[in-house]
Parts: structure tokens; C-alpha cells; sequence
């Protein structure tokens, strides 16, 4: 697990430090930085790396005997990206992209937020104003960073960010249940396992029954509306500039349906797509906005 360094690095090999970070993680996002121009796929890449770096240690939480304390650190790098002073490899790419791009702290902040979130954390009462409150945290806030690398017009794209951040953190909440369950947490609402007569035990215990398919089937609903009202408020004139969050909308919302077509049965091999699936969805989402436009032209 990456911990701040004492040292600075130079601005390229930080670069390089987070797309390597980037590459081995071997994320769905990834497909989405592909369609993106080399320097703002270096900026996200940086990004990514630091949510990632966050993110791990709530993922890990055993890998260090004060995790809290290390989360602390990034909390400190993170104030000195925006004093202008970085010290790990990440937080020197990180200063350069949110000064380029012009991003507000308070995003990355959410970030740390929803981790500690996490370490305290391993199950929410209801949706509302709970789990949804840290899937913006540690999604939305993602997201909202993401567009102003991206580029955008409409200040819709601010509210599609934030609806596309909650349909991925639930779509990934849902296909990691058993993952989850073996770690001790349950991120379904309480009150949507209640409503469901789905008990807590069944879910930990990994029994695929029909009150445990009620209350998925409720919750893949609920990231279906996100996902909706995403399609809804993405303006046209900025479809050709936001093709990479489409490209991630094609395939989580894919993911969600594998989901949905194994009858909610999380329990067996984890849901995933093929990179010739990805890769696809992908080239997708990058063709519609041009060839729309070439319609018109020649229309």
C-alpha cells in the first residue's frame, strides 16, 4: 500500500508513477480514460490514483495497524497539492491537474470523506441521506472532478455526474455483495432488507433466496433511475466531450444487467464483461456523438 513519500518527484515520472497505478488496476474506468486526449488522460489517470490510494485502505483496512492514520497522511497530501507543496509521486501529478483544470478541493475531500466513511462503517439504515450520502462521497465526488477534465457546456453535466455516480456505486455495491458479506458489511439499506423480509444473516450466509432477490431487484430499480435521469440531463452539445463517461455509463450499466439476467444470484462467480465487451461499448459511446454530427453535415 502506497503511503506519501518524503521526497518530490519529477512532473513526468509522477505521471507515469499514476498511469502504471492506473494500468494494474486494470478498472472498468479505464476504457472510458481511452477515449480521452493524452493529457487529460494523464490528468484523470492522476486522479484516479489518489482516489484509488484512498480508496485501499478502506478495501485493506488489515494491510496497516492504524488505517485512519494513513488516511490522515493522504489528507495532509492532499492540502499540500493544493499549497502547491506535493510530496508522493501522485500528489505531484495531482497539483499540476488541478491547476490546469481548475478543481475545487471539496471534491477530493468528499473522497477521504466516504473512506473514513468505510473504516466506520460497515452497514446503513436507509437510502436516503445515508447510503446515498456516501455514494456521492466516494463516486459522485469522482465524478464531478472527472467533467471538468473532460470539458463540458451545460452545467447539467454537473447533475449528470452526480446521477452517473450514484448508478456506479450502486451497480457495484450490487455485483459485490458476497465480496462484501465476507469482509462482515452490508451496504443494502436495512430498511429495503426489512421491507424485503430479507434478514441480514441470509445475506452475510450467502443464500440466494426470494427475499434476498426482492430486495435486489428493488436496488437495481433505484440505480436504473440514476442511470435515467444520467441519459436524461447529458446536454447534446457536450455528448462528443463527455464520451468517456459514456463509455463507463455503457458498460456499468451492462454489468447491472448481467446482474439482473443471473436472477440477483451474486453469490457465484463475480459479474464481470470481457475486454472485447468493454472495448465495444466503449467505441460505442465514441461513435454515436460523430457520427451524429456527420448526419447532420451532410443532412
Amino acid at each position: 500500500m502506497s503511503t506519501p513519500a518524503l521526497v518530490t518527484t519529477p512532473l513526468a515520472a509522477a505521471y507515469e508513477y499514476c498511469a502504471a497505478r492506473t494500468r494494474r488496476a486494470s478498472s472498468n474506468f479505464y476504457w472510458g480514460f481511452r477515449l480521452l486526449t493524452p493529457e487529460r488522460r494523464r490528468s484523470l489517470c492522476a486522479v484516479y490514483a489518489f482516489c484509488r490510494a484512498a480508496d485501499d485502505i478502506a478495501d485493506e483496512p488489515g494491510a496497516t495497524a492504524d488505517p485512519e492514520r494513513l488516511l490522515a497522511r493522504w489528507r495532509a497530501e492532499l492540502d499540500a497539492v493544493y499549497r502547491g507543496r506535493p510530496r508522493h509521486p501522485i500528489g505531484v501529478a495531482l497539483a499540476d491537474t488541478v491547476e490546469r483544470f481548475a478543481i475545487a478541493r471539496e471534491h477530493f475531500e468528499a473522497v477521504i470523506t466516504g473512506v473514513e466513511t468505510d473504516l466506520r462503517r460497515d452497514r446503513y439504515e436507509t437510502w436516503e441521506g445515508d447510503l446515498a450520502a456516501y455514494c456521492h462521497c466516494v463516486a459522485s465526488s469522482v465524478g464531478l472532478i472527472a467533467i471538468e477534465i473532460f470539458g463540458y457546456q451545460n452545467p447539467s453535466a454537473r447533475q449528470y455526474a452526480v446521477h452517473l455516480g450514484l448508478a456506479f456505486q450502486l451497480t457495484n455495491i450490487l455485483r459485490d455483495v458476497a465480496e462484501d458479506a465476507r469482509r462482515g458489511r452490508i451496504y443494502l439499506p436495512r430498511e429495503d432488507l426489512r421491507r424485503s423480509g430479507c434478514p441480514e444473516e441470509d445475506v452475510l450466509a450467502g443464500h440466494c433466496t426470494e427475499a434476498f432477490r426482492r430486495v435486489m431487484a428493488f436496488e437495481c430499480a433505484r440505480a436504473g433511475e440514476h442511470y435515467g435521469r444520467a441519459r436524461f440531463l447529458l446536454a447534446e452539445e457536450d455528448r462528443p466531450t463527455l464520451a468517456p463517461a459514456e463509455a463507463m455509463r455503457l458498460i456499468y450499466e451492462q454489468l447491472l444487467r448481467r446482474v439482473m439476467f443471473r436472477r440477483y444470484d451474486v453469490f457465484g462467480p463475480k459479474v464481470r464483461l470481457t475486454r472485447p465487451e468493454k472495448a465495444g461499448l466503449a467505441m460505442a459511446a465514441w461513435a454515436r456523438p460523430h457520427l451524429s454530427f456527420l448526419y447532420r453535415l451532410v443532412g
